[in-house]
């Protein structure tokens, strides 16, 4: 593909393509720890299947949600302020490999300590996330940006297939050799840390750090918190940021729910084995990698907000076949139009925040952006989970309650002006007071 047209002026294509390379790495955590392998083993091994294990799933995830929204966007400014981005980047990867090789210690009845790793591993991996997308704007140029961000979860799904196809092979080994799956997950984890440590080092071999340090002092943290208060206070200047950004807490809450609880709804309403569930989830990320890869160009051509409209009626489409699936054939269905979506919203909504941030500013306005996803992450899983602990187990009337999340991203979505948002983001020079 020819990044050239895309790249903001200085920019490598080595260096778009190592930016790109991130998501490649971090997607094997999301894919085996989030979506795939160490939730259900978390509800069916470590919490013993008890009527709760769903909602201290739930529960562990929001906690580490809890902990980006105080820190994110503080962390955000902290960058901007010291031009630290790549730095924080590098903390938050170590982090995250660290204590997803910690959950390789969880086994039966480890319910505190598996809780611990986990909300480690997540509130490190959140903060990766922030860091990562705060470069594309310094990649990108005006008419590129939905394409490199497409480019980059593209690329982040055969990161995702990678990491769980070694999974896959490790555990069929293990079995073969005698051993139970449930006894091999552990290693799955340690696998995927690796991959991830390996996989994120062009990144930090080729990526530039082109921030410059906006403000001084032996306070930095009271800078930072001082330049986001900023932010806040006059956050009438960005309307359509702000309403997407509200926009993106409750559609993005349907998709958590959907990423965090795919394979524990495989087995629980399903009745897939951890097998087949890897193999879902595996061709799954098939289609999401090709829906992310193509929804770039389409985003590019049609505008943000039809191509983000598109998506959400495409996953209220997804709820109702899910919830309606009584058999195998029609699940696989609606598990690949939950792929499709999935690829091209997460690249759509990261390239549209992009188009409407202030120069010099993208650590901090990503920072709310990943306020507005962590908030999605508390509310989307965590309501799925006390939907099935109320209602004695029942996953498919859990299901139902995504679908509400993507009606009001809908009618949000209504409300925004691409263009005049845009504009409002030129016109906001870095230190306005």
């Amino acid at each position: 593909m020819n990044m050239a047209p895309v790249l903001a002026a200085g920019v490598a294509k080595r260096e778009a393509w190592s930016w790109a390379l991130f998501d490649f790495a971090n997607s094997g955590y999301t894919t085996v720890v989030i979506t795939a392998v160490f939730n259900a083993y978390f509800v069916a091994v470590v919490a013993g299947n008890q009527p709760w294990a769903t909602l201290a799933w739930t529960s562990a995830l929001a906690v580490s949600h809890l902990t980006l929204i105080l820190a994110g966007p503080l962390l955000g400014a902290w960058a901007d302020a010291r031009a630290a981005k790549k730095r924080l980047l590098a903390f938050s990867t170590v982090g995250c490999v660290m204590a997803t090789a910690g959950l390789s210690l969880a086994g039966p009845g480890d319910i505190m300590l598996a809780v611990l790793f986990l909300v480690l591993s997540n509130a490190c991996f959140g903060a990766g996330e922030n860091l990562i997308a705060a470069f594309l704007p310094e990649l990108a140029n005006e008419h590129g940006a939905g394409r490199l961000s497409g480019w980059g979860w593209g690329l982040g799904y055969l990161g995702g297939i990678l990491s769980l196809g070694l999974c896959l092979i490790y555990l069929d080994n293990a079995v073969a050799r005698g051993m139970q799956t449930a006894e091999a997950v552990p290693g799955t984890m340690l696998i995927t840390a690796a991959l991830f440590a390996l996989a994120s080092l062009p990144t930090f071999i080729w990526l530039k750090e082109r921030a410059r340090p906006q403000s001084g002092g032996a306070q930095p943290l009271a800078a930072a918190w001082r330049r986001l208060s900023h932010t806040l206070q006059h956050a009438k200047a960005f309307p359509d940021l702000r309403r997407f950004l509200v926009c993106l807490a409750f559609s993005q809450a349907g998709v958590a729910a959907v990423i965090s609880l795919a394979a524990i709804y495989a087995q629980q309403a399903m009745g897939f084995s951890t097998r087949e569930t890897l193999l879902l989830i595996l061709v799954v990320n098939v289609t999401a990698a090709l829906g992310a890869a193509a929804f770039g160009h389409v985003q590019d051509r049609i505008g943000h907000v039809p191509a983000i409209a598109a998506t959400l009626v495409a996953w209220l489409a997804m709820v109702g076949l899910a919830w309606y699936a009584e058999g195998r054939p029609l699940f696989w269905v609606a598990a690949n139009l939950a792929g499709l979506c999935l690829g091209s919203s997460q690249a759509s909504g990261r390239a549209f925040v992009a188009a409407l941030t202030p120069p010099s500013r993208q650590g901090e306005f990503f920072g709310l952006w990943g306020l507005a996803n962590r908030l999605a992450a508390i509310a989307g899983p965590l309501s799925y989970g006390l939907a099935t602990w109320l209602s004695g187990g029942n996953h498919r009337l859990a299901i139902l309650t995504t679908g509400a999340y993507f009606a009001v991203g809908l009618l949000l979505l209504s409300g925004i002006d691409a263009e005049r948002g845009r504009q409002a983001a030129a016109r906001r020079h870095p230190d306005a007071p």
